[in-house]
């Protein structure tokens, strides 16, 4: 049977399989199919061949929540709130995101102010009884809800992570006069205090769950009618897969879905290839995405931010995206500066290269003219060099530089926004990037990771033999996860463990009753404890590994410890001069699965043999050799400058730098200064 990735990007719908008892893999490229992505998925298996009925897990990352929240295009949610807090989720932190820009607009708040409610009502935060709910006023809007006809509605209430008896009194009403409608409260989307981020994420898990709901819906048939009766599960941003059914009502664990993949691939690489920290990268049609992986694991965030003052407050991997991709369109601003994305062409109409209809020029128009990519694209079809010319005339006459030098300034521009994404996580996390390897991923990003490299002293770049379809291939390396969280105020050298104890065991067997539901084995569980921490008067907490058995007195001075350590690593200090508290409690909950084999190439041809192409390289033509993956051999080198072709991405090797092939077939080079 095959276990099946897919990736469905902005621009292209990525497809890697692995027969898990031959050993055979397969992949496939398709442009995605926009008005509905799920057509993509079905055309990406068919394309490689595979018969539906031998697919026994089919594991997706989709990006469909992303668009749908970025483009605010979902279905008029409701939001119940406290007398007093109908704006929070408007008014936010009152954080500035330009310091000095006295015109600054905040972002489109997730549920517009009139599908905004307020109930009298007040829990205290040790969850007493402050004011009970007003359940006449609750039943009026409920009504109004009712003639309004709302799809989804979200219940926030303050201090319901205390106590959270108003919320669910409150969605009894509303469901009793709304029987069909999606409605969720915030004690169980996020279980813990700072209101305006368990607002947001309960806003966001409400107003995605329609559009999530028809989504997998339309594609369970979609493959049903192909014959598919395995599983489906779909990526979640922590890392981890879960089913449809889940994935349904908890919409806003989806929102890195697509690129998780490309993590669980650098994880997968860290393992095979035996390198401990890598700084992974993937840059697709539309977008470039980065992030951190140490010893085989993606690092977490709870403070993502979709927008800002737009938190989605759940375990995430720590991605940073930028809108540089392949598709990304060259602009010229009001000073008649040279600007590229975030806008992108994506599949439809495309590059204008891709002869669909595209006309304004992307980055894939600019890599085209300098010669580094070939106009037959692997095959898949054709690329037009004049309408690339075009395009890129168009904004060349407007700054008044030639095609090449307006072609090269667009692979520059994009370079650096894509170096500045790398040093916004690696900076935040206080890491050196002399200390990593940059792993490139997707199509497009073999082509710009040299340079992006050389911009943030990364000193070697990982092209991996399956780096095209990256997260498609990474998402069958992934194991079911479910994170679980609970809030515990209490300080360190006071706690009740007790207490701690049970919330721990509460948390256990909530994720084991998960695992059980997707049909894991108690032998294939594995679960590990971590808390939330900082010094007493900080605002901001410190993920800390806790240990799995049980709690005693004598463990905590091991957990301080442990503290100042994690601490130390994100922010290069720690003190033992300041009490430590607990904010919250998490359990992580993995599912495991087989793991992918190591994948050696098929036997190449003679090593180094070489085409040769002209290539633009600062400021000069070269005539470049270019290769072909499959005829290099382990052990082959590839000098600088250089281009290697893949079946689904293209790596281009400037002057100064220099490759070796493994012999798992990546292509490890070395940037030079």
């Amino acid at each position: 049977m095959w276990r099946v990735g897919v990736d469905v990007g902005g621009t292209f719908t990525d497809l890697f399989g692995w027969h898990q008892k031959t050993n055979e893999s397969i992949s496939a490229k398709v442009l995605t199919t926009r008005p509905d992505r799920s057509l993509g998925v079905i055309q990406a298996i068919k394309q490689a061949g595979l018969n539906f009925a031998q697919i026994s897990h089919l594991l997706h990352g989709t990006t469909t929540a992303t668009n749908a929240l970025i483009e605010r295009d979902y279905p008029a949610a409701a939001f119940v709130t406290t007398e007093g807090f109908r704006d929070t989720i408007e008014i936010g932190r009152q954080h500035r995101q330009y310091l000095y820009d006295p015109y600054q607009a905040k972002p489109t708040p997730i549920i517009a102010r009139r599908n905004r409610f307020v109930v009298a009502e007040r829990m205290s935060a040790s969850g007493t009884v402050r004011r009970p709910l007003d359940e006449t006023a609750a039943v009026e809007i409920a009504q109004q809800i009712a003639a309004r006809d709302f799809p989804a509605v979200g219940i926030g209430f303050i201090n319901a992570y205390a106590n959270a008896d108003h919320e669910n009194r409150m969605r009894e009403i509303v469901l009793a006069h709304n029987p069909d409608t999606h409605v969720v409260i915030s004690a169980e989307t996020r279980p813990v205090f700072r209101e305006h981020a368990r607002f947001t994420t309960t806003a966001i898990r409400a107003a995605l769950m329609p559009v999530m709901t028809g989504y997998f819906d339309r594609l369970a048939a979609a493959l049903g009618d192909e014959g598919f009766r395995g599983s489906l599960l779909i990526l979640k941003s922590n890392g981890g897969v879960m089913g449809t059914e889940l994935a349904k009502q908890r919409p806003e664990e989806l929102i890195e879905s697509g690129p998780a993949g490309g993590v669980a691939y650098a994880a997968y690489l860290t393992h095979a290839t035996h390198i401990e920290n890598i700084i992974h990268t993937d840059v697709g049609g539309t977008s470039f995405d980065a992030s951190i992986v140490e010893s085989g694991h993606g690092l977490i965030t709870r403070n993502y931010e979709l927008e800002w003052e737009v938190p989605i407050s759940v375990p995430m991997l720590d991605i940073r995206s930028v809108g540089a991709g392949g598709g990304s369109i060259a602009w010229v601003d009001k000073g008649n500066s040279l600007r590229v994305g975030p806008k992108s062409a994506g599949s439809d109409p495309g590059p204008a290269c891709y002869r669909r209809g595209g006309t304004e020029p992307t980055v894939t128009d600019a890599n085209l003219i300098l010669g580094r990519l070939h106009p037959s694209l692997g095959g898949k079809f054709t690329l037009e060099t004049e309408a690339a010319e075009r395009a890129i005339d168009g904004v060349a006459r407007a700054i008044g530089l030639s095609r090449i030098e307006t072609a090269e300034g667009i692979i520059r521009i994009s370079c650096e926004a894509m170096a500045q994404a790398v040093k916004g996580v690696v900076v935040d996390r206080a890491r050196d990037p002399r200390d990593y390897v940059l792993a490139s991923f997707g199509g497009a990003g073999p082509m710009h990771a040299c340079f992006v490299a050389q911009a943030m002293n990364v000193p070697t770049v990982l092209v991996p033999a399956h780096a095209g379809v990256a997260s498609a291939f990474g998402a069958i390396a992934m194991n079911l996860r479910h994170d679980l969280e609970s809030f515990l105020y209490a300080a360190l050298d006071s706690i009740d463990t007790g207490q701690l104890n049970a919330s721990y065991d509460a948390l256990e067997a909530r994720g084991r009753a998960l695992l059980a539901a997707d049909g894991i084995a108690e032998a294939e569980m594995v679960l590990t404890r971590t808390a939330q921490m900082r010094y007493e008067g900080q605002t901001f907490e410190v993920e800390c590994d806790i240990p799995s058995q049980r709690i005693e007195a004598q463990d905590l001075p091991g957990i301080a410890e442990a503290f100042h350590a994690a601490h130390e690593k994100d922010y290069g200090v720690h003190s033992e001069d300041f009490p430590i508290v607990f904010v919250a409690l998490g359990v992580t909950a993995i599912g495991r699965y087989a793991d992918p084999p190591i994948f050696h190439p098929a036997a190449g041809g003679r090593p180094g043999e070489a085409s040769t192409r002209s290539v633009y390289f600062d400021g000069q033509w070269i005539d470049t050799p270019v290769f072909s993956a499959d005829d290099l051999v382990a052990g082959t080198t590839v000098p600088g400058p250089s281009i290697v072709e893949y079946a689904d991405a293209c790596a281009v090797l400037p002057p100064g730098c220099g490759g070796k092939i493994d012999e798992m077939g990546n292509l490890t080079i070395n940037v030079g200064d």
